[in-house]
């Protein structure tokens, strides 16, 4: 059975492993937390409306036949117990049934979480979790040797991953390929980060290496995945670097801890031996493999066909010029394409929404990761994923990406709904009901190396106009965009 086992694997098996559970108990939780008032019965796109007329076949999920909030949040926090325990390092330690049972619920779970998520869990992220959660099934526990398999099939992924949004990119806007993209990037992304301001007042030249560097890395280093250590761990090495570059420079909830984890897998046990002090190791690997069952063999190499087959499309997808970005091809998720920002835009919109007090002043909803007060300073958020702060970028971009769900977000604010107050940082009411709430489109731009000393603030905003009419208590349920 040698052609089965990946001797120089255990460390960076045990390594997915754990990081994995990690950045499921954030989904789980940023799932629990944002759910209700996102796609509960009362949220702005509920998933009740959506279970109705989309097919079993069409949405695998738990919730098909029966809905309600509180089997929701069951859901959730059963997902994230099951993965702190995962984390923690039990399901290494059960038998083999049951540690793959264990992350066969866990992939469950969260794809039907994904499934009737609509909009909110329509990133490309959303579908890599779960991706990924479906080849952990299979990479067996610490009673068994790593499957050489199982683990060529994640460098896959990590092709796919890195390939496919280089090859976006290529093909899509112009800065890319002058190299001009990151003179707008980090002031323009969805979500900065507290570093993105200096990331934006580098020098030009070097914007420009950064781009040429992010090109050489995505579109000819993937390549020396699938070939022989050490040369496989030295491309997973300089794409974990580049992911961390990333990480330090933007808010991408955990596309690029996913990214990291996947490249980690790749380095031979012999760095992580150097890395890792020798308790840690013992705990990642508390045991030496027995026999190879053959059951598990037959499963891994069904599941290695299985995979092989489903990607005839995302092949195609990959060398078609009209590639799309982070699409499924099949309901369960299990091989996708992905890719991001094919194009990059130069000037940066945000919605600022206010509400209307007694005395006739507008005051201003503060929200936790997307930019609103000239002064407040951007957090770093990820891996964790704030939702609604990512489609108030997508719905500045144009109304057509705001509807139903901003006139229903307007509402919920007008009434001073709990749930969706939790979304926010701020609410200037104190939970009190505004009289009115509006949306004002405002231009947001970073502030200089000069205006940040004067002013201390890192943007400086001017309002274009009203984004949509003002909502009162009067107003009739909007369909008017």
């Amino acid at each position: 059975m040698e052609w089965f086992v990946a001797d120089d694997g255990w460390l960076g098996r045990a390594v997915l492993q754990h990081a994995l559970a990690a950045l499921y108990l954030v989904a789980f939780v940023a799932a629990a937390r944002q759910g209700p008032a996102l796609i509960g019965s009362r949220g702005l796109t509920p998933a009740p409306t959506f279970l109705r007329r989309a097919t079993f076949a069409q949405a695998p999920n738990l919730f098909h036949r029966w809905w309600s909030d509180r089997l929701f949040l069951a859901v959730a926090w059963t997902g994230a117990a099951l993965a702190l325990l995962t984390l923690v390092g039990v399901p290494a330690r059960l038998p083999l049934a049951a540690s793959m049972a264990v992350w066969a619920v866990l992939w469950a779970l969260y794809l039907s979480i994904v499934n009737v998520g609509q909009l909110w869990w329509s990133f490309g992220w959303e579908t890599l979790l779960c991706e990924v959660g479906f080849l952990a099934i299979f990479l067996g526990n610490a009673a068994v040797a790593p499957p050489l398999l199982v683990l060529l099939l994640v460098r896959w992924l990590l092709f796919r991953l890195e390939f496919g949004a280089g090859l976006i990119k290529l093909r899509g806007d112009r800065c890319w390929r002058d190299l001009t993209c990151l003179h707008h990037h980090h002031e323009t992304q969805p979500m900065p980060g507290p570093l993105s301001w200096f990331f934006h007042h580098l020098p030009g030249p070097l914007h420009k290496v950064e781009v040429a560097a992010n090109h050489v890395t995505q579109l000819i280093v993937p390549f020396g995945l699938f070939l022989p250590q050490p040369v496989a761990g030295v491309s997973a090495g300089i794409m974990l670097v580049t992911q961390l570059w990333l990480v330090a420079s933007g808010n991408f909830a955990w596309l690029n801890w996913l990214a990291i984890v996947l490249a980690a897998s790749v380095l031979p046990d012999a760095v992580w031996a150097r890395l890792l002090p020798g308790p840690v190791q013992d705990w990642l690997v508390p045991t030496q493999a027995g026999a190879t069952p053959y059951p598990w063999v037959v499963a891994v190499v069904l599941l290695t066909v299985l995979v092989a087959v489903l990607s005839w499309r995302p092949v195609v997808n990959l060398l078609s010029p009209r590639q799309a970005m982070n699409a499924s091809f099949e309901p369960l998720r299990l091989v996708n394409t992905y890719g991001a920002f094919g194009s990059v835009t130069k000037v940066r919109h945000e919605i600022v929404l206010e509400g209307l007090d007694t005395d006739g002043v507008w005051r201003e909803y503060g929200f936790r990761g997307k930019p609103g007060f000239p002064g407040r300073w951007p957090r770093q958020y990820a891996p964790y994923h704030l939702r609604l702060d990512w489609l108030m970028w997508f719905a500045a971009l144009s109304h057509r990406y705001a509807y139903p769900w901003l006139p229903r977000l307007q509402r919920r604010l007008l009434e001073a709904d709990p749930p969706t107050l939790r979304l926010l940082a701020h609410d200037p009411f104190d939970g009190r009901r505004p009289e009115a709430v509006r949306a004002v489109l405002h231009r947001y731009r970073y502030t200089t190396w000069a205006e940040l000393r004067t002013t201390r603030e890192c943007w400086h905003r001017r309002p274009v106009g009203p984004f949509g009419p003002v909502v009162t208590p009067d107003s009739a349920e909007p369909d008017w965009w």
